[in-house]
């Protein structure tokens, strides 16, 4: 569902409260041009940096965003930051912090997470005061992104909801023996989540990985999990599928 905007805008199939905000962008419109063609929102994937500027503004103006999101250097660990303690004047304007993931306990702080295949996961609690982004690679989600970002909220699992935002999708990510190995030693269930393909590789359901990681903390109420980033050029990034890319971005916050 896309909310009325130049900007082709992705609003969560979820029941979160009212003041809850919750977008995924896709790379429509924009101002960046060749292999970043679109609404590149990314900084370091070597477009123009004036340019990714104008784009995050285009984001902003469009979502009428209470505050600028708070940008994380993804690095697939499984940190999760506190947005409401780091976004704090010209610190915040000159440090990109390093992490996979943000909560926020505040109104009006914008988590946010960037990605072109790996999985966006938003968190908010029933209550609406509650949220929290995660950037939810194979890597970051074996090392326990999801668990962190959970746990630093502080709340009963069954309060929380999850909406996983586009990734790539269980026919197009291939994966070798060796992540199969990872995740089925620290879950039994997801053996079910790998289908081989080839001596050695299988294709893997990330999406189905994280329903597995969130249930296994009590979140039960899990939403998305129907797009596919590198079979959808049109639409998305995908580091995959075209190496040098943009990124888009996943927010959310509440009023």
């Amino acid at each position: 569902m896309a909310i009325k905007s130049k900007l082709h805008l992705i609003t969560p199939n979820w029941p979160a409260p009212d003041n809850i905000h919750a977008f995924s962008s896709t790379r429509v419109a924009g101002e960046s041009q060749g292999v970043y063609a679109g609404l590149n929102l990314a900084q370091h994937v070597g477009d123009d940096s004036q340019t990714v500027e104008k784009n995050r503004r285009q984001l902003s103006s469009a979502l009428h965003l209470p505050n600028e999101p708070f940008w994380l250097n993804q690095v697939h660990q499984a940190t999760a930051l506190n947005s409401s303690t780091q976004q704090n004047g010209q610190e915040r304007r000159t440090t990109v912090p390093s992490a996979d993931a943000s909560f926020s306990l505040q109104a009006n702080h914008v988590c946010a997470v960037m990605t072109a295949d790996c999985l966006p996961v938003l968190l908010c609690n029933s209550q609406g005061d509650k949220v929290s982004a995660i950037h939810a690679g194979w890597r970051g989600l074996a090392e326990g992104v999801i668990e962190n970002s959970v746990a630093a909220l502080n709340e009963r699992p069954g309060r929380l909801m999850a909406w996983l935002g586009p990734a790539i999708g269980p026919q197009a990510f291939e994966v070798g023996e060796e992540v199969r190995d990872i995740f089925v030693e620290k879950f039994a269930l997801a053996e079910a989540a790998f289908i081989q393909n080839k001596p050695g590789h299988y294709l893997a359901d990330i999406y189905q990985l994280a329903r597995l990681v969130l249930s296994s903390v009590g979140v039960k109420a899990i939403y998305g999990g129907e797009y596919c980033t590198f079979n959808d050029a049109n639409h998305f990034y995908s580091y995959r599928r075209d190496g040098t890319t943009g990124r888009q971005a996943s927010l959310i916050w509440f009023s």
